[in-house]
């Protein structure tokens, strides 16, 4: 199994990245977690060789906590090898624990440079255009909002784009108007609902970084992942995450947590070398 994958064809980054979203806090309703504990997450990460960092401007608590600033203060000034990247799209109004709803093409460019600041970048390594709320994906059209996008790539904003939470046809629309590198869609092992997407992008060369990889509201109960875990002497999550990697060469996983013994659990899934049996396993 490659542990590197090619982002855009031009930013090589391993496979198994961190995500931000729970630095601020760790779960929808909970307090902010504790500021320095996460700067010792974020230092660790990037000691571990974790490259590629997700993360967004709406990832933040109440209080004030806020994932883009504690990359910036931890990272800053960032290893040249470091890919960050943010999306724009969902909107949180003042008062809200999580995004409730969705900003206008004309205000894309606002909430770009607002992340630029933030991290204190003079460009964005990949940024996903964000569509619709949590159900699931629909067809809403993505042009007119991909479209700013594609023209703060021209500008040297962002140097590469991508969309997420889409269908298949919002994937091609937007292809339509700029090159997609990456498509971040609901997927686990438990779950994967999204092989038809998944197919395009092995077939076009785009990653595939599904958020939720560890189910998202608490560790899924599947009697396979347990099965492989302990066969392997592993955790659940650590079965998970290599289960994803195994399953396709663009799949990137971004496991996030605001614990530094589980950032060093979910890491050491990257060795985690699967069998056929358990590959076998998993696709039944």
């Amino acid at each position: 199994m490659t542990r590197h994958f090619d982002l855009g064809g031009d930013l090589r980054i391993n496979r198994m990245g961190f995500g931000a979203m729970r630095l601020p806090v760790s779960s929808l309703h909970g307090p902010a977690n504790d500021r320095d504990t996460g700067l010792k997450i974020l230092h660790r990460a990037v000691e571990l060789g974790v490259d590629h960092i997700d993360t967004a401007a709406f990832y933040y608590h109440q209080d004030g906590l806020a994932a883009n600033e504690m990359i910036r203060a931890a990272l800053s000034p960032y290893p040249s090898d470091l890919v960050i990247a943010t999306k724009v799209g969902p909107y949180r109004g003042e008062g809200d624990s999580h995004p409730t709803g969705q900003l206008r093409a004309a205000q894309l460019r606002a909430e770009v440079e607002r992340n630029l600041t933030e991290l204190g970048r003079d460009h964005l390594d990949l940024v996903y255009l964000r569509p619709g709320g949590i159900e699931d994906p629909d067809d809403e059209p993505v042009g007119e909002r991909f479209a700013v996008l594609a023209g703060l790539r021209e500008e040297g904003l962002i140097r590469h784009l991508g969309v997420s939470h889409v269908s298949p046809a919002q994937l091609e629309e937007a292809r339509r108007i700029a090159p997609v590198a990456a498509v971040q869609n609901r997927f686990d092992v438990t779950q994967p609902q999204d092989t038809e997407l998944l197919a395009v992008c092995e077939r076009e060369g785009i990653a595939y970084v599904p958020y939720f990889p560890l189910g998202g509201f608490g560790v899924p109960d599947d009697a396979r992942v347990n099965a492989i875990a302990a066969r392997h002497g592993a955790t659940v999550p650590q079965a998970l995450l290599a289960g994803l990697l195994a399953l396709s060469p663009v799949m990137l996983a971004i496991p996030g947590t605001g614990s530094p013994s589980h950032l060093e659990e979910n890491m050491a899934a990257a060795d985690l070398a699967l069998t056929p049996q358990d590959l076998a396993e998993l696709r039944t």
